[in-house]
């Protein structure tokens, strides 16, 4: 059986990413934090389109959690591996810096980048074994050029961009490739509050992504036929930034 698992695929981009990878026949695993419903909303849609997964609750924030939850899983499974991963959970919480709260900055580092370390590292073990994966991490648009506003969300991502190259040269010999995929602004629940007629002038494609056009990439990306593809940062921001 040939898995995936996507952290934060409860909603949105992630939604979107888990029926993509149902559609390519892998049996998904879906990471939520504590939105129930939505989560379930998820597993019917995947279901309605033929695939088949489960759910998966804890946050990947907390070690304690991604290694009770995460690692019972494998621990069960030994004939099923993880063969794609994708880092998707995150969190974003804007201010400007001078008035950033010391818990802001923490809470979104802690999902973003640790959450990605907890979850790759025990994740990877199996892949080095098998020799081969195919980790995907979501960064964005503000973890390329920095936006105002997103000191903390623009280090998270920084950090794993930096963490996708250098991790990416450590496990190329065992088919293992290591992406990333930095959207700008797609249509979902972390977009909802913005003015979309006033930004289109900054993008030249002159709209909003759909999280299917993300999910897409993500296709891309865990299929073989990427294999030579790896270290790599893949914008879908509509033109705005490269």
């Amino acid at each position: 059986m040939k898995c995936a698992l996507v952290t934060g695929g409860s909603r949105g981009i992630g939604r979107a990413i888990c029926i993509k990878l149902a559609a390519m026949d892998y049996y998904v695993l879906v990471n939520y934090k504590a939105n129930e419903e939505e989560a379930e909303k998820t597993m019917s849609l995947l279901r309605e389109k033929g695939g088949n997964g489960e759910l998966l609750k804890f946050d990947v924030g907390n070690k304690e959690q991604v290694t009770q939850v995460l690692g019972e899983w494998i621990e069960k499974n030994t004939e099923n591996n993880i063969d794609v991963l994708v880092n998707n959970a995150g969190v974003k919480d804007d201010v400007l810096l001078m008035w950033m709260k010391d818990e802001q900055w923490d809470s979104v580092i802690n999902t973003s980048l640790n959450g990605f370390f907890y979850v790759t590292k025990l994740v990877l073990q199996n892949m080095l074994m098998q020799k081969y994966g195919r980790i995907i991490n979501i960064v964005s648009l503000s973890g390329l050029k920095g936006l105002p506003g997103q000191t903390n969300y623009s280090a998270a991502k920084g950090g794993v961009i930096a963490a996708t190259k250098a991790l990416a040269q450590e496990v190329g010999r065992r088919n293992i490739t290591v992406n990333a995929i930095a959207p700008g602004f797609i249509k979902t629940d972390m977009t909802e509050g913005l003015d979309e007629k006033q930004l289109r002038s900054l993008i030249p494609v002159s709209r909003f992504g759909e999280p299917e056009e993300v999910a897409h990439a993500v296709g891309f990306f865990a299929s073989a036929e990427s294999a030579y593809i790896t270290g790599e940062v893949l914008s879908v921001n509509g033109g705005m930034y490269s």
